[in-house]
């Protein structure tokens, strides 16, 4: 069975995870925007909100992505989210290549509807 979705990104801290998703389980002709998603998990409610891609950039070292809720730069093992407004400046462990645990998989379904 196909999973629902494939994590591409995945950042987090004690308080923070941002995660970059593709969904699997979308027909071919879905918008790009439904099949990559962003999302901000704030582990201290447990509650998802979505983040607004809005454009990129990269460079063999640093990766730079523009949301209309903040910005996040990071590289193979740290980053930064500053939310709109420099309201707040999260730092963050790249975990890109750890699996995330079965319960967040299980909250990102639930958060989904898949």
């Amino acid at each position: 069975m196909k999973t629902a979705f494939t994590c591409l990104y995945y950042l987090e801290n004690d308080s923070n995870c941002l995660l970059e998703i593709k969904r699997n389980d979308l027909p071919a002709n879905a918008d790009i925007s439904d099949v990559f998603r962003w999302l901000h998990l704030n582990k201290e409610t447990s509650e998802f909100s979505p983040l607004t891609f809005r454009s990129m950039d990269s460079s063999d070292e640093v990766q730079e992505r523009f949301f209309d809720e903040g910005y996040l730069k990071f590289n193979a093992q740290t980053g930064t989210y500053i939310e709109k407004f420099n309201s707040a400046q999260h730092q963050l462990e790249n975990k890109k290549g750890t699996a995330i645990s079965a319960e967040l998989k299980k909250a990102i379904s639930q958060y989904l509807g898949c």
